[in-house]
């Protein structure tokens, strides 16, 4: 028996918040159960894990997923690899951790709880990326992969080995991966570009054939008129979408970061995945038409006290993804 309950957070005040629906074992509210039995089947507080760099800013990176975490009801343990010295308008610096300090921090969490999912955002060196790759096979935990090499704002967050790096180590262990389009056509590496919805659906689907992955390409690179993103899963083409938030310039900041953590969110929770992928997609909507205002004429993305799940469509494309 399956119990449904509504994980609500109250973000800032007015009107009702975000929530997502979360799916646990019911059966230990039978008051009847005895207390070896009810112990047996005990289910703590959802728990993900991301590993990713800081943001300074607040914006992107750690801090966003921790909020995303937060507005999904779900509670945020962190590894940071990196910290960053940026705004929304540039990147003025990265500090990278060790591999070393990345394992400890990993393993320092892992001894004590168990996530159901791992998140990883800006990874950068190929030395932490080997760290990652190995604590998922040695924990076996699930694995959202955003492949983070370029920012929302066109800052460089990776060095020019990550891309083969990322393919070697990260794509085969992942369960999901969410690129945009600039990091694509780098994983790709066969001199493509992707500049319509026939190129997006054709790169979902070749990065799903090549690393056995399922893929959230997103197309927000690529300015079309309603929010496209593509989406390929167990050979089969999706199209996910969205109208496009008005927004003010350097609003998106931080959309990469919010939409992956929301996936990882969404399966810690247990919801089926095509659920998990439309929530994630309502709540980077909700969040970017309803930012806040934090300096004169500077917004930010915002988790949203009102839902847009009925605004987005997951469409299944004819044809499979063997294009």
């Amino acid at each position: 028996m399956y119990l449904l309950i509504r994980v609500r957070s109250s973000p800032r005040e007015g009107g009702p918040p975000f929530h997502m629906e979360n799916i646990i074992h019911g059966a230990h509210k039978n008051k009847s159960m005895s207390k070896k039995n009810a112990k047996s089947i005990h289910r703590f507080y959802p728990l993900s894990l991301t590993v990713a760099g800081s943001d300074s800013g607040g914006g992107a990176g750690i801090e966003a997923d921790l909020r995303t975490f937060n507005a999904f009801g779900v509670y945020g343990c962190c590894v940071i690899t990196a910290v960053t010295s940026q705004n929304p308008r540039r990147v003025a610096r990265i500090d990278t951790m060790s591999p070393e300090s990345v394992k400890a921090q990993i393993d320092a969490v892992m001894a004590c709880f168990s996530p159901a999912y791992m998140k990883t955002g800006m990874l950068g060196d190929p030395g932490i990326m080997q760290v990652v790759a190995e604590s998922v096979a040695r924990y076996r935990i699930r694995l959202v992969c955003d492949p983070v090499m370029v920012a929302t704002s066109g800052g460089s967050l990776a060095g020019e080995d990550a891309a083969e790096s990322m393919r070697k180590l990260l794509l085969p262990v992942a369960d999901w991966i969410t690129p945009n389009i600039p990091e694509a056509e780098s994983l790709l590496a066969d001199g493509r570009r992707i500049s319509c919805e026939e190129d997006l659906f054709r790169a979902a689907a070749d990065l799903h054939s090549r690393f056995g992955v399922s893929v959230l390409l997103k197309g927000g690179h690529a300015g079309f008129a309603e929010a496209v993103d593509a989406v390929c899963r167990e050979g089969k083409l999706y199209r996910l979408s969205s109208p496009r938030a008005d927004v003010p310039p350097l609003t998106s900041h931080g959309t990469g970061c919010t939409l992956s953590a929301a996936l990882a969110a969404g399966f810690t929770l247990g919801a089926p995945w095509k659920q998990v992928l439309c929530q994630a997609k309502a709540f980077v909507l909700g969040s970017l038409a309803q930012n806040v205002e934090l300096a004169p004429g500077l917004f930010a993305m915002y988790p949203p006290t009102e839902e847009c799940f009925d605004r987005v469509s997951l469409e299944e494309i004819g044809g499979g993804a063997e294009r």
